[in-house]
């Protein structure tokens, strides 16, 4: 016996919608902090409330991640290096080709358009601004941070003619 086409369908979204809700705990679990070199989205970790003035710590850690905030509401947060020098903290995004920032890395074009993010060192999750540098100086700055604490950053600033080409984006704490 073959069921109206009504009953068949209402069927039909009631098991998708029962598969909806089982899975929706899942893609959210499996799609929330990044790992090397895949995205992630939401970050978790306990929010700083006191305002930093130190920023220094953040050399003690090799890699943070970065949470940005896309026009559609769902995170996107990727892996990267993270460096300070007097008080300020830089963190590179490495181009394929030469371009100007945005240029074609996706989270660089999320903060072009809203530069809030968040940080997280550690457990704690930092809100602050990215921005690329904002003159040569400033890059110097972040480009000689870099090098001081990392071995690749060191032999990238060591040998001019094999740079690949990056930007320097600083990350600036917004006020509590």
């Amino acid at each position: 016996m073959q069921l109206p086409y009504p009953f068949q369908q209402n069927h039909l979204n009631r098991q998708l919608a029962l598969l909806l809700v089982a899975l929706l705990p899942l893609l959210v679990a499996a799609g929330c902090e990044p790992k090397d070199r895949r995205p992630g989205t939401w970050l978790s970790g306990n929010v700083a409330e006191a305002p930093i003035h130190d920023w220094s710590f953040v050399n003690d850690q090799q890699e943070v991640f970065v949470e940005t905030r896309p026009w559609y509401g769902i995170p996107h947060s990727v892996t990267t290096v993270i460096a300070s020098s007097n008080g300020k903290v830089f963190v590179p995004s490495i181009y394929e080709a030469p371009a100007e920032f945005p240029g074609t890395k996706y989270w660089n074009r999320i903060i072009a358009n809203n530069p809030s993010v968040r940080v997280k060192v550690g457990d704690t999750l930092y809100e602050m601004e990215a921005r690329p540098a904002a003159n040569a100086e400033e890059f110097a700055e972040g480009f000689s941070a870099l090098a001081e604490k990392y071995d690749f950053w060191r032999k990238v600033h060591e040998d001019p003619d094999n740079q690949m080409p990056f930007v320097i984006i600083r990350m600036h704490p917004k006020a509590g």
